[in-house]
């Protein structure tokens, strides 16, 4: 055979191998990319869907709020309960009108004083939720109507439809969303109709309220994905091409390549599973809960709950905790803001925070933002000190610490007379808590002499001034000894262990109590 058919046919070979490596990642890749693409669409539909829910149903909360506080007025005579009523609408920022209602007669409203009107009882969504496309006051606009009864006598309170259009516009920047009460649908457009016109929609998403009878539906017109391929992914087609042309054992051989420490974390935090648990603090002067210390801990999908010594001092060394403590703020906002009617007012909540969230002034905005979710002095918002790493004093620092005592942010050191740092602190910074650190705690059932260690704290802090948290009480003579001593503030197995946000709002129904099982 002659040496140039030779060699056209290695050059013909070379070739298909070439195209072959350049198509595979194609071929691979697509399927891929449209598999992301439909996640993320996926995954904000249900977000943004979830996330109208609870705004939604803090606004039916305000209602229920206002329609308790006046139902004890209905079938009184309107010239006397009227001004009630009025002044009831001005507090509630989210209600429109508040009506009294007498053996199914409406006869008194905050708008317009005495009223004669049946109330049509069977329009209730289980007797509660009514979505109207507009009454006799705004005959154009929408009113979500709640409603409540005692007996002969109910309060119907009027949500105004601008908004329920704001909810779904916030929320539905990109996914269009609906509200559903009964047979009644409202879009952002503010028309309620009788028909889901997003039923054909892709990736239709339903997020049903628990608490009250409505739901949050969500979806994208048909043909999203291909067009969100088209907008985001041109980068990753022109990466696929330079993949195959690199060949296919490099692809392989990059694929395969162990995930290092930094890169799970990485990936943990891009996941979402670094979740707040709680662990309650009591207050043993009046008996009840004082607040809790929020704790991170990793909800891994394969090795379940990682404590936190196992991955906080990496994600500290990596950069990572910065962002891992600003997601875990925006859960915690979310577990407690859906059920802040049952937190107590100045209910104390502790977010631990390192050296490097003082290195800028970001965390301001971030507690602000946090605090703002909230009606003003509901919850007294506590950032710990951590002693892992050294906080310098700079004009930084300085201004850091005056803008959140500004906010009414408090400061407490954690784990106080472990570090180094703890003397320089308290020169540095306005404190407000010392906590003091469970070893020394653990003292209180050594002998005498190892006792003075705590002692010194405890006077420490009387000279000062600074009230103390004491941690890891973990037995009826350690909080006995304490409270004898003026320690209010207590942490510890002996009351409470650290929990989920579900298990947290059951535990605080009930007054603290010394756990057997500690």
């Amino acid at each position: 055979m002659p040496f140039s058919t030779l060699r056209s046919r290695g050059r013909a070979l070379r070739l298909s191998t070439s195209l072959g490596v350049a198509v595979l990642p194609l071929l691979l890749g697509i399927p891929l990319m449209y598999w992301q693409a439909a996640t993320t669409l996926e995954s904000r539909a249900e977000k943004s869907a979830t996330d109208a829910r609870v705004q939604l149903e803090s606004m039916i909360d305000d209602a229920a709020h206002a329609a308790s506080a006046v139902i004890g007025s209905a079938g009184l005579p309107c010239e006397e309960v009227e001004q009630a009523l009025r002044s009831q609408t001005a507090l509630s920022p989210f209600s429109r009108s508040v009506n009294l209602v007498q053996d199914g007669v409406i006869y008194c409203t905050s708008l317009m004083g005495p009223y004669d009107n049946n109330e049509d009882v069977d329009t209730y969504v289980q007797g509660t939720l009514r979505l109207m496309a507009g009454n006799r006051v705004t005959p154009d606009r929408a009113v979500l109507v709640y409603r409540q009864t005692d007996g002969d006598h109910g309060v119907l309170i009027g949500i105004d439809g601008q908004h329920l259009i704001n909810l779904l516009r916030i929320n539905g920047q990109e996914v269009p969303l609906q509200i559903a009460v009964g047979e009644s649908w409202i879009s952002a457009s503010g028309a309620v109709t009788s028909s889901n016109w997003g039923a054909k929609n892709e990736y239709a998403v339903e997020a049903s309220s628990s608490r009250y009878p409505f739901q949050v539906f969500g979806g994208y017109p048909p043909g999203t994905t291909l067009r969100y391929l088209q907008e985001h992914y041109t980068p990753q087609w022109l990466l696929l091409v330079i993949l195959g042309a690199l060949g296919g054992v490099g692809s392989f051989r990059l694929g395969l390549r162990s995930t290092s420490p930094g890169t799970e974390l990485k990936r943990a935090l891009a996941a979402s599973e670094f979740v707040p648990y709680y662990q309650p603090v009591v207050d043993t002067e009046n008996g009840c809960w004082h607040g809790v210390e929020t704790l991170m801990r990793w909800q891994h999908p394969t090795e379940g709950l990682v404590p936190p010594d196992q991955f906080i001092p990496l994600a500290e060394r990596l950069g990572l905790i910065v962002p891992m403590t600003r997601a875990m703020m925006r859960k915690v906002r979310e577990d407690l803001v859906a059920h802040a009617a049952q937190l107590p007012a100045g209910f104390h909540l502790s977010i631990n925070i390192t050296a490097a969230h003082c290195e800028n002034l970001q965390l301001v905005d971030e507690c602000r933002e946090f605090l703002a979710a909230f009606p003003a002095g509901h919850v007294v918002l506590i950032l710990e000190l951590t002693e892992r790493q050294m906080i310098t004093s700079t004009e930084v620092t300085r201004q850091l610490f005056s803008a959140l005592r500004g906010l009414g942010v408090r400061i407490a050191i954690d784990d106080f007379g472990t570090g180094h740092s703890s003397l320089a602190y308290l020169r540095e910074f306005h404190v407000d808590f010392l906590k003091i650190d469970r070893s020394f705690i653990a003292m209180v059932d050594s002998h005498a002499l190892s006792r003075h260690l705590l002692e010194n704290i405890l006077d420490l802090s009387m000279r000062l001034q600074v009230a103390l948290v004491a941690e890891g009480v973990e037995s009826a003579e350690q909080s006995h000894y304490l409270t004898q001593r003026g320690v209010r503030l207590l942490q510890g197995y002996l009351f409470a262990r650290p929990m989920p946000a579900d298990r947290l709002f059951a535990a605080l129904q009930t007054p603290p109590s010394q756990d057997s099982s500690a």
